[in-house]
């Protein structure tokens, strides 16, 4: 069994969220290259399909003028406003007053423009007048635009766009694996070192912790018999440590032996293992735990769960405290008289290496572990505290 593989899997959590971070601003940046970029097409394209029909629309003017002249000359015989079937059209005075129109909507109309487009999809194109015809000083030629240029121009946007993001986000995928591969070597290395470190502690810390249950401390003078407390008292605090790293790097790898545990007998077991850790700092330990109290779990996830509630109950408390730990069927309390959190610390907690006391020492991993383990097992977790008074973890169950 290989232990990288554990931290392989947070590792690549980590990984999946850095990758889709950077993806997201990429996209986000390529998004808004795209657009800009589509902007400036739609707007080439419509002045292209203006300036097409501009041609098309002076040649109508022309023809207008001249039915207007014609007018303007035998207004007694004809008094005929000229009309062509091709196009609307209609005729300002200089102070740019409507003095006949046939357009659709001449609210649009806007003189000091040559050519562009209606609300209402038609092309408008202003001619100005050399020569007074009926008073006109502006001739505007309508006609209905071919919106075949609309949808052309945004099928090529769709299609070409969603081409162009598609190459975006794959280079920028291969961008990021690029950038994360000396980082993702580096972590592979801290992993290995961790796996070995962990591996070579655990022979020396069981042997120190075997050999020290062997003595006969009775048997041995006051002062001799503080040095062997502080030894094991050291050799427990590695042990626990050892167990945690263990658990963050295989707890994926290892089948769950799930069956009715005694939490009863578990957690006076795991108090009196912590009891020497306490009395180290002068803590008190004060259990009420009812007998028969059981839980559907694995008996070593539970230990693990027990053991960081206990060891961070006793790692930030004050010296000279109190902890209360009582056991109810579907109900585990720990209480500390320790320094407490505020608001923000609470909601923070089980962030995995997050410390909010750096002098008590610790890897910040221990109520992530019990959050893994309460996650896995469906157990609720609720922690009362008020920073300098203490804290109150419940770990419920069913």
């Amino acid at each position: 069994m290989s232990p990288s593989n554990g931290t392989a899997t947070s590792i690549s959590h980590s990984e999946r969220r850095t990758l889709l971070r950077f993806l997201g601003l990429y996209a986000f940046l390529a998004f808004l290259i795209l657009v800009l970029g589509s902007t400036i097409y739609y707007t080439l394209q419509k002045d292209l399909m203006l300036q097409t029909k501009r041609l098309e629309l002076e040649e109508y003017s022309k023809e207008l003028i001249d039915g207007l002249k014609l007018l303007h000359i035998y207004f007694d015989r004809y008094r005929t406003y000229p009309r062509n079937p091709a196009y609307r059209s209609a005729i300002y005075d200089a102070d740019k007053v409507r003095i006949f129109s046939t357009l659709e909507d001449p609210a649009h109309v806007q003189l000091d423009k040559v050519i562009y487009t209606t609300p209402e999809h038609q092309i408008q194109y202003v001619h100005v007048l050399d020569s007074y015809y009926l008073g006109a000083k502006y001739v505007v030629v309508e006609i209905d635009e071919d919106r075949r240029w609309f949808y052309d121009t945004w099928r090529d946007i769709l299609v070409y766009g969603g081409a162009l993001l598609a190459l975006f986000l794959a280079a920028g995928l291969v961008l990021v694996r690029l950038f994360l591969a000396p980082m993702r070597h580096a972590i592979r290395l801290l992993d290995r070192f961790i796996k070995d470190t962990t591996h070579e502690l655990n022979t020396p810390v069981n042997a120190i912790l075997t050999n020290i249950e062997m003595i006969d401390t009775d048997a041995l003078d006051a002062r001799t018999a503080r040095k062997i407390k502080r030894i094991e008292i050291g050799a427990r605090t590695i042990s626990n440590i050892y167990q945690d790293l263990t658990y963050l790097v295989l707890h994926h790898k290892i089948a769950s032996q799930n069956r009715q545990v005694d939490m009863s007998v578990l957690v006076a077991e795991r108090i009196d293992y912590f009891r020497i850790l306490a009395e180290s700092k002068k803590i008190r330990l004060l259990t009420d735990i009812q007998p028969g109290v059981t839980l559907f779990i694995d008996e070593g996830k539970a230990a693990r769960l027990v053991d960081n509630l206990l060891s961070n109950a006793i790692k930030y408390n004050k010296r000279g405290g109190e902890i209360f730990v009582r056991l109810r069927p579907g109900e585990l309390l720990v209480q500390d008289s320790g320094i407490g959190m505020d608001e923000k610390a609470l909601g923070e907690v089980f962030k995995r290496y997050k410390r909010f006391d750096t002098s008590v020492g610790g890897f910040g991993i221990g109520l992530n572990i019990v959050a893994m383990i309460a996650k896995e097992y469906g157990l609720k977790i609720e922690i009362r505290s008020q920073e300098g008074k203490g804290s109150e973890v419940y770990v419920r169950w069913n």
